[in-house]
Parts: C-alpha cells; structure tokens; sequence
C-alpha cells in the first residue's frame, strides 16, 4: 500500500480492527441510505461543504455516508487522512493542512483537489477498535472548538450505535 503520510498508518490492532470489520461482514449490511442522513446531518451542523462516514479498511476508505463529494466512494488508505483518525481513540483536527508535517506530501492537500480542513473522530468499536471516521473537510482553514471536536465524537459514538443496531437486525437479535 502507497503511504503519503511518511508515518505508519497501520495501528497495533490492526488484525483486530479488520476482523471486527469482517465478523460482522460491515461492509455489505450497512446501508448507505441512513449514513448519507448522517453526513448531511454533520455537514449542516458544522456548517461544511464536506462531510463523510468511512470504514478504514486494509487498503481502501470506504465512505458510507457522503456529504459533498457525491459520487465518490472510496479513497486509497496511504491518501485518505481517515487513516490518520483511526489511529487512535482521539479526534485529530489540522486547521491548516499546509501546517501539518505528515500532510506535505499528500495529494488530497498538496494537489489538486486542495484540501486545507480536516477534523476526523474515530467510530469505535464496543471492544475498542477504531474501525472509521465521521469526518469534516474543506479547502479552506477553519477553526475548530472544544466543542466542536465533542461533537463530533459524538457523531462517530451515533454512527458506531447505528452499526451496532443494524447488525443486530440483520442477525435477529433485539437492538439494545
């Protein structure tokens, strides 16, 4: 995998992390319908032209919900600063991307799409893997508070119940 960031990408759970992907087979039974909401919902909150709900999967981000960058489904994982969030348990925010030593060589910021505004908060899983991003993005700078970084993660903590609930359906348990 190609890795822009000059850093490792890869977390220490990462075994764990892409099973519980693949145990719960995430990739196929989350609709995409009610994550779009979700991305809208986020967008319209923090007032972004850009919003995204992605799973971090071994190679690729997959965006399951989409706010702005409409038709677009996917981005490499060494690209996609998604790959950066998951890496802990902590939202990441770079109000200026130029600023951000692993972001100089990175196509989305220095190329053409110029990307300068990224805050991404990790869904976490019930056991604690960081499995993907509710995220805000824009080619402009921006200011991110306190709050607002507790929002997301809140966002992230709905996405990661709405996983859960969906999954429950799917195997016939009751949701919790």
């Amino acid at each position: 995998m190609d890795n822009s960031f000059g850093k490792n990408i890869i977390p220490e759970n990462e075994r764990a992390r892409i099973d519980v992907l693949s145990n719960h087979n995430l990739l196929e039974k989350v609709p995409q319908g009610y994550f779009n909401n979700l991305a809208q919902i986020v967008a319209k909150t923090f007032d972004m032209p850009i919003a995204l709900v992605s799973l971090v999967k071994s190679e690729e981000v997959e965006f399951i919900g989409n706010k702005g960058m409409e038709g677009t489904k996917s981005a490499p994982r060494g690209v996609s600063l998604c790959s950066l969030a998951v890496l802990g348990d902590q939202p990441i925010v770079f109000p200026d991307a130029l600023e951000g030593p692993c972001l100089l060589a990175n196509p989305l910021v220095r190329g053409e799409f110029g990307l300068r505004f990224y805050a991404g908060a990790p869904i976490i899983s019930p056991t604690g893997e960081s499995i993907g991003t509710v995220c805000v993005v824009d080619k402009g700078t921006r200011d991110f508070s306190e709050e607002d970084i507790r929002m997301l993660q809140y966002f992230a903590n709905v996405a990661m119940n709405e996983i859960i609930a969906r999954v429950q359906t799917l195997k016939g348990t009751p949701g919790g």
